[in-house]
């Protein structure tokens, strides 16, 4: 069939308002154009929609059905065009996002807030977790973007670097290299070590940084988040290399001083290779990177 969304929302119309003309008014048309498209509809379906007189149009039975159905089935498409319309607003959407538990807990908060003043009909929707998951969310199109520390796996990623964070040695108050401006890696050569596990995307840096000075290591524990490290540290079960956008976890007690030469984590931004983001993710993307540049 030929039929025309022209030709059922003039059907809708007449069948609303029970007369041409005022649907004619309601439609911006001329009550000709209006019974044109109601002639035309019945000849294309074979069956008369309205009987007409002098005074009134009144829907045949036919008539009657199709208002009905057409009515719902309208009101479904319009919310349809409505949410892919929406969809093209770069000011207004949901956005998926997963990030490691340290730039969670520093980074995205700022950047979630900053969404919320700058464009509040953002909706952004956190995923917290580890390095591993947060790279399989964003291969598998899982979130739209992903923040995490510089990915091993580079090449099968568009990625965009938006801040250094370099790592910091923490230790207790009265720990015997606590009153140092700052601390060399090899000085760590025969400490406790209390550090991130491997799904961090920071221990692999570390160990780097660790192996290229070939300085040994005793890791004594490994733990998921910056939090517990600064735990056992308070308690006296070794010390900790973390990155310095975690510390604002740390507890009273505890000192964090630079290590010598300075080695930095890269927080990435990343997406599928390739793949362009929706409008509103490419504005929340652009949001956490002016929020990486405040934190420089």
């Amino acid at each position: 069939m030929n039929v025309s969304m022209r030709q059922l929302r003039a059907f809708l119309a007449v069948a609303g308002h029970r007369h041409f003309r005022r649907a004619a008014d309601a439609l911006h048309l001329t009550q000709p154009a209006v019974s044109r498209l109601i002639a035309d509809l019945e000849a294309e379906l074979d069956v008369r929609l309205f009987d007409r007189s002098t005074r009134e149009v009144v829907p045949t039975e036919a008539g009657r059905y199709l208002e009905q159905a057409l009515s719902r089935v309208l009101d479904e498409l319009d919310g349809v065009l409505a949410h892919a319309r929406a969809l093209a607003d770069p000011l207004r959407g949901r956005v998926r996002i997963a990030a490691v538990p340290t730039l969670s807990a520093a980074l995205v908060p700022l950047g979630i807030a900053r969404c919320a003043k700058d464009h509040p009909s953002l909706e952004i929707l956190l995923r917290d977790q580890t390095q591993a998951q947060v790279l399989d969310a964003v291969r598998g199109g899982e979130v739209d973007f992903g923040l995490s520390v510089e990915p091993a796996t580079a090449e099968e990623f568009d990625t965009e670097t938006i801040l250094r964070d370099p790592f910091r040695f923490v230790c207790r108050e009265d720990h015997p290299l606590a009153s140092r401006s700052a601390v060399a890696w090899k000085a760590l050569a025969h400490e406790d070590l209390v550090l991130l596990d491997h799904a961090s995307g920071s221990r692999r840096l570390i160990d780097t940084a660790f192996a290229s000075r070939g300085i040994p290591v005793n890791v004594t524990l490994e733990v998921g988040h910056p939090h517990t490290a600064f735990r056992m540290v308070e308690a006296g079960l070794g010390v900790t290399v973390t990155p310095a956008l975690s510390l604002d976890a740390m507890r009273p007690g505890l000192v964090a001083l630079r290590l010598n030469p300075e080695v930095h984590r890269e927080v990435t931004l990343v997406r599928r290779r390739a793949r362009s983001l929706s409008p509103p993710a490419q504005t929340a993307w652009d949001t956490f990177r002016d929020a990486a540049l405040t934190l420089a």
